[in-house]
């Protein structure tokens, strides 16, 4: 019988893949600011304890999809993937040990939220069902949603949306559908790094018949795509803050212009080749900290300023 390595602290971690964290803490700081600047109390535990939750969950997709994409067979050492992105591929750790780390990460999650959810009503436990389910069909079941045309938009909705429509019914009890147009550049962030990911698996994808967005676009028709949510998502960081907060929002645009615009000219300007893998998820995960990271600067000047939303 073959050995394997016992799962330390440090492969724990590693599974949980902390530099796709922001993916999670972005939105999960949007709903809260969002809060704050639209009126409702936010006590700073509660606010620590989502937050919390959300870097919890998204660990638990990270160490779900290593699982799955091991015991399936999509992940090997010729994939151009990273040793922290492949943990199972590399350190011969029983998948068992991980299904189990990743059921956990989902349990602490649930732990540490129920304060607060069992004083909220049933909205934010509505949102959170939701995002549950998706964590885990995300990857698992016989049709994973993440081999699906359609796994852009679930990764996309659930971490860019729901995150922050979860927060909002956690703290006021009730859903605020608005607040999914205030987070769509997250939403499109987000979603790109999923397609970035596909895009560059394309050749590997197409052989084993999984039907994500970009096979059945075809390599140029996917490309092309992608720049054109790039530059939506641009667009969209340029006018949203402004429509959320006045004069106060034409922070973020010149934050962009600052320190993202050679991370988005990148962006706008790769072919997204598959021996460039490394590269380019690094290229849109930088993209995701800055450019959704001046939203979240921006507003939480406003918070500081004491503006508040639509005036």
């Amino acid at each position: 019988m073959e050995q394997r390595n016992v799962l330390t602290p440090k492969l724990a971690l590693r599974l949980a893949a902390p530099h796709t964290w922001p993916a999670s803490i972005c939105p999960a700081l949007f709903g809260e600011l969002y809060c704050v600047l639209a009126g409702y109390q936010l006590h700073i535990i509660v606010g620590i304890l989502l937050l919390c939750a959300c870097i919890l969950m998204q660990s638990s997709v990270n160490t779900f999809n290593d699982f799955f994409d091991y015991v399936k067979g999509a992940d090997s050492a010729a994939d151009y993937v990273e040793t922290d992105d492949a943990v199972l591929v590399y350190e011969n750790l029983n998948p068992a040990h991980a299904l189990l780390l990743a059921v956990m990460y989902l349990g602490v999650a649930v732990l540490v939220v129920m304060p607060v959810l069992l004083t909220a009503g049933i909205a934010p436990i509505i949102v959170g069902v939701a995002g549950g389910a998706a964590v885990i069909f995300y990857s698992g079941g016989p049709f994973p949603l993440s081999y699906l045309p359609v796994g852009e938009l679930v990764s996309g909705l659930v971490m860019g949306g729901l995150i922050p429509l979860g927060i909002l019914a956690a703290i006021t009890g009730d859903f605020h559908w608005i607040v999914l147009f205030a987070a769509l550049p997250f939403v499109l962030g987000i979603g790109l790094i999923m397609m970035t990911n596909n895009i560059c698996d394309i050749v590997k994808d197409s052989e084993a018949k999984r039907k994500t967005l970009p096979v059945l676009l075809g390599y140029e028709h996917a490309v092309r795509l992608y720049h054109i949510v790039t530059v939506l998502w641009i667009m969209f960081l340029c006018i949203l803050p402004v429509w959320l907060v006045g004069f106060w929002g034409i922070i973020c645009p010149m934050l962009m212009a600052v320190s993202a615009h050679k991370i988005f000219r990148f962006l706008l300007t790769s072919s997204l080749p598959p021996g460039q893998r490394v590269v380019q998820m690094k290229g849109i995960l930088r993209a995701n900290v800055f450019g959704n990271g001046a939203y979240i600067i921006t507003l939480g000047f406003c918070v500081l300023m004491g503006a508040s939303i639509y005036g």
